[in-house]
């Protein structure tokens, strides 16, 4: 459990996202939540970085003085994304992902695997595939940023094994959730 800087209350490490200072004093996201010197903790959400930035909160978490961008809220957003992917093509080369309807459907009906869709992909497919997954399918991902991990131009589904990895990639998508709106271009899916 830690205190949110933005809003006071504890919550969870999962549901944070952990800052520090960098020697030069400025405020740096540390995801992995590894880098040496006291942290300030902000929940996983646009709204609460901007305000803490906005306020000068930091300052106060630190206990000293503390830079931080204006658009730190975009890097957070980027740093989330980034780490997924890393994890998602972790999972491919593991062996415990899949792109591809055929390949997801089958994978989704021997148990319970992950399922990522693409927030530009079709309705109709997402729908035939949760209905196979029995839950909701994570979109927070156009289907270029599902391909590259594959080493291709496009994907459109997704699906993981469950394990330690699916586990990880929740987990960051959970809080990436907070930056990153479903819509894509005013509507969801084609």
């Amino acid at each position: 459990m830690r205190r949110c800087l933005a809003s006071g209350e504890r919550a969870e490490k999962e549901t944070l996202v952990r800052f520090v200072l960098a020697p030069d004093g400025r405020v740096v996201p540390d995801l992995a939540e590894r880098l040496p010197g006291r942290g300030a903790w902000v929940s996983a959400w646009r709204e609460a970085v901007d305000q803490v930035v906005a306020n000068g909160l930091f300052a106060r978490g630190f206990k000293t003085r503390a830079l931080a961008d204006a658009d730190l809220g975009d890097t957070v957003e980027r740093l989330l994304a980034t780490r997924v992917m890393d994890t998602l093509s972790l999972a491919r080369r593991a062996g415990e992902a899949v792109t591809g309807y055929e390949k997801c459907r089958a994978m989704l009906a021997r148990g319970d695997a992950v399922l990522l869709h693409a927030r530009d992909g079709s309705m109709d497919g997402l729908k035939k595939l949760a209905g196979v997954a029995g839950e909701q399918a994570i979109r927070l991902f156009d289907s270029t940023e599902l391909g590259a991990p594959f080493g291709r131009g496009e994907a459109v589904h997704v699906a993981l094994t469950p394990g330690g990895l699916a586990d990880r990639i929740k987990t960051e998508c959970s809080r990436l959730a907070g930056f990153r709106s479903l819509a894509v271009g005013g509507k969801e899916g084609r």
